[in-house]
């Protein structure tokens, strides 16, 4: 497994990470992710720890702190193996200190991660959504706290919009504190917003993207075809409303480069899809998910290869979208290009 420094801190993280959103199994959408007991949760950490993947991401929010719970016992015992994520902002419950990045919410919500977890310190403790009514000062000045009485190690975020991060980022500059140094962001062939503004910005403000959903919630597996009906076990049934938007027409173009790329390697599209990420400026990790040793498997086939530039670049051409405003002028005009070398491909992605 190859092993890749997050963002511009010290930390080294695996290529691939194992999501821990199918553990616990509780509420309408977490519920139809995945059940994974203990049991089964220690067995897929055996694989993951065999592979080389030691990072595990979950989230206080995951089946109502359920996920956490499971991956704390599916650890227990081999806590210095790990590398702990978990996150926290999302609403809890109904009171008011139940939700958002507060002092008393932060302080509370880690004591409580880190009983469910059973450790004494997280790695990586991450804000799940910005909260426009806490002042960036005291979400920083919290974060710095814990991170000097042992009970973080680093901090980051999770869905920020560019001038949300930015502006952390400046404040923390400005008053001393620790920097973010991850960003869990959706990123896939399907769902390329991240390459517009959020990718410049990591890279050049060293901050490392992990990714989520890296098959486009379920769309890049194989099973979702051009003219036919969702899978009658899909997912995508029950949870489709709760995960991004896709343009179907781009999707199944998506699909049928990744068909055609798949009879070329022997790979299974899944691993294709998160190949190709892996490839891309900015990212740390991919987390992959399972329900189960198969898919765990499979997820696990997608490093120790390569596409071939021919191949990454028909991918880019699938899954290519529009440049918004006021991105399209520096893809369509040469001024404005000069001033903006490409990142990646063509343009100023």
């Amino acid at each position: 497994m190859e092993y890749r420094r997050l963002g511009a801190s010290g930390l080294q993280v695996p290529a691939l990470s194992f999501g821990a959103g199918t553990f616990g199994g509780r509420g309408e959408l977490f519920g139809n992710w995945g059940d994974t007991d203990a049991r089964e949760a220690r067995r897929l950490v055996d694989i993951c720890l065999d592979a080389g993947v030691t990072m595990f991401d979950t989230a206080d929010v995951y089946s109502d702190g359920a996920s956490e719970e499971v991956l704390g016992a599916a650890i227990k015992g081999r806590r210095d193996q790990v590398i702990i994520s978990t996150k926290t902002g999302l609403p809890m419950g109904e009171g008011p200190y139940d939700a958002g990045t507060s002092r008393s919410r932060l302080i509370r919500a880690c004591e409580d991660a880190l009983r469910r977890l059973g450790t004494d310190h997280i790695d990586l403790f991450q804000l799940h959504a910005f909260d426009a009514g806490t002042p960036i000062e005291e979400v920083l000045a919290t974060l710095d706290d814990l991170v000097r009485a042992g009970k973080i190690r680093y901090s980051g975020v999770s869905n920020f919009s560019g001038w949300q991060l930015m502006k952390s980022l400046a404040v923390a500059d400005r008053d001393g504190r620790s920097r973010y140094v991850a960003h869990q962001v959706y990123y896939s062939l399907v769902g390329r917003d991240y390459e517009w503004e959020l990718m410049p910005l990591g890279l050049r403000e060293g901050v490392g993207a992990v990714v989520w959903s890296p098959l486009g919630w379920g769309r890049l597996t194989g099973r979702v075809r051009r003219g036919r009906p969702l899978p009658e076990g899909s997912r995508l049934h029950r949870t489709a409303d709760f995960g991004p938007p896709v343009d179907e027409e781009r999707l199944y173009d998506v699909v049928d480069a990744l068909d055609e790329i798949a009879e070329e390697t022997g790979r299974a599209i899944p691993q294709i899809a998160i190949n190709w990420l892996l490839r891309r400026p900015t990212v740390a990790s991919v987390l992959i998910g399972a329900r189960d040793e198969h898919q765990l498997r499979q997820n696990l086939g997608a490093t120790g290869w390569s596409l071939t530039p021919d191949q990454v670049a028909r991918l880019d051409r699938a899954g290519a979208t529009p440049a918004p405003y006021p991105y399209f002028p520096y893809e369509r005009q040469e001024g404005f290009a000069r001033l903006n070398p490409p990142l990646i491909g063509g343009g100023t992605r």
